[in-house]
Formats: C-alpha cells, structure tokens, sequence
C-alpha cells in the first residue's frame, strides 16, 4: 500500500505541477489518532461498514510518505467530540506546525464557553484554517456560542473546512440547510465543504454557486469506494467544471481504505481536463493560502 509514490509523482508531473497540495489530511495526538483508528477498526455506527485504514503508520513514516507522494502543503484536521478538547488540541497542532513547516497550521473548535477567546488565540498565533465537525461533534453551527466566531473566521479571512454533509450516516445537525441558514448571516466565512457536501452534492454545490467564498474539498468523492454507497450524480458535473476554481484537493490521509494515488485517478477519470486537475491538486490551494 505505500508503494504508490512513483504513481503519485507521476500524476502531478504528467499535469506539469511542483507538486500537489492536500488540504484534508489528518494528524493528531497519537492517543486521539488511536481511539480514532479504533473506531474504524470496530465498524463503528457513523461508518457502519468495513473501513480498513490503509496508512497505519507512525507519525514520522506517515510524513515521509507524504513528502514522497509530492505533497508540498498538508493539514493536521482534527475535532473535539465533547467540550474541554478543543483549547488542549489547539495547542498541539500549533507545535505539531511548528516543527512539521510543510504543515498549514491547523485548529479546531467546540460550541462552549471560552471558545471566541480560544478561537480568537489561534488565529493570532498564525492558525491558517480550522476544522468544523458537525457529524462527530454533534452541534449546530449556528448555536449562538459560535456566532462571534464565525464572524471573526470571515473578517480573518480563515478557512474553515466542515465536515456537515450527512455522509457516511446523518447527523442531527447534518445536511445543507444549517449551513445555509450560517451563510446566510455569515455569506463571508470562507467555508471549505469536507467530502463534496456527500451525499447532499447538489444542494452544496448550489450554496458555493451562492455564495463566492464557499469551496468544496474533494475527500473521498469521487473513489470506487465511496461511489458504491454514495455515488456522485453524473448529471452535476458540469456544475464541477464551473466551480472549476473553488474545488480543492483533500484525500483523508492516513484514514483512507485505498491508495492514496487512488483519489486522484478518481478525479482524472471525471474527465474535465488537465487545467481542472491543475487547479484542484494545486492552484486553488495556493491561491486560497498564500
């Protein structure tokens, strides 16, 4: 399985680039990562399916296999389930940045008391995008604990990459209509959709076709995998090719049951081109983070 980093290379060499930029790739402390792959392990209710995890590696191999693959810019997504996580996890992603520099720093969030002054730490100690769970957290986005954040997000210009899709399994504050109504108070607040918006493709679609700073991450879209329970509708690619700018690159790495190189013949096999491709595996990223 770690034997696809010629194919990798090959890929974004082929297409011309320095390489490619992942914007959805996991990294946390190793306890947490644990409980995470243990959830997996276990076919846990949110997945409910066999969900072999296929870069279980230490920190260090995981990296170097990043490094190998081309990847010039990653994330350390990670999400609190609970109150109480968020602060602490914050901080360990600010020193896994600074020693990993190839990593944007990374933060996450939790609708509680203290979270706009956390939130607000973060930023100023150089937090380049955030990760918004609504599945595994549980919480509305518009929970009024979270107003004042989202408002300093938008004026921030911080990326925030939300898993609110309804896909493996829906949760109560899933699906597109809480993240219309954030929008709509919030039409600035660069949202970044984890997973296309899966399985709600088109009503996502339909809110970055809205609203200008809305983009959409392609995490396991696209892949045998999840097309067997989740397919993508043929009929709404052409909306891809438009939103052509605002589509960006995310695999799931290490938690991904396939190849890395995997997702990106998914999106070759699209068929929208080699200037689309460019864009998602790289240019749109490093428009949107410098």
């Amino acid at each position: 399985m770690t034997g696809d980093s010629s194919d990798v290379v090959g890929f974004w060499e082929r297409l011309g680039l320095p390489g490619i930029i992942d914007i959805h790739t996991h990294f946390m402390p190793e306890q947490v990562l644990r409980k995470v792959w243990a959830y997996f392990d276990s076919v846990g209710p949110l997945t409910g399916m066999e969900w072999p995890i296929a870069y279980r590696h230490a920190e260090d191999e995981r990296l170097a296999l990043l490094r190998s693959f081309g990847v010039l810019r990653f994330t350390s997504m990670l999400y609190p389930h609970r109150p109480g996580m968020a602060a602490w996890l914050n901080g360990w992603a600010a020193d896994f940045a600074e020693r990993v520099p190839d990593c944007l720093h990374t933060a996450t969030l939790f609708p509680e008391e203290g979270v706009e002054r956390y939130v607000r730490e973060a930023v100023e100690a150089g937090a380049r995008v955030f990760k918004s769970h609504l599945q595994v957290g549980a919480y509305d986005p518009n929970d009024p604990l979270l107003d004042g954040v989202w408002g300093l997000l938008a004026e921030a210009g911080v990326p925030v990459v939300m898993h609110c899709g309804s896909g493996p399994a829906p949760g109560k504050h899933t699906g597109p209509e809480p993240v219309g109504r954030l929008l709509a108070r919030h039409p600035r607040l660069r949202i970044v959709v984890a997973h296309m918006g899966m399985p709600e493709y088109a009503d996502f679609l339909a809110l970055a076709e809205r609203y200008p700073e809305v983009r959409l991450d392609t995490t396991m879209a696209f892949t045998d995998f999840s097309e067997e329970f989740s397919p993508f509708p043929a009929g709404e690619r052409a909306r891809l090719a438009d939103l052509g700018d605002r589509i960006l690159l995310g695999t799931d790495f290490p938690n991904i049951p396939y190849p890395y190189v995997h997702q990106l013949h998914a999106l070759e096999r699209l068929g929208l081109g080699d200037a689309w491709l460019r864009a998602v595996c790289h240019g749109n990223a490093s428009a949107l983070f410098g």
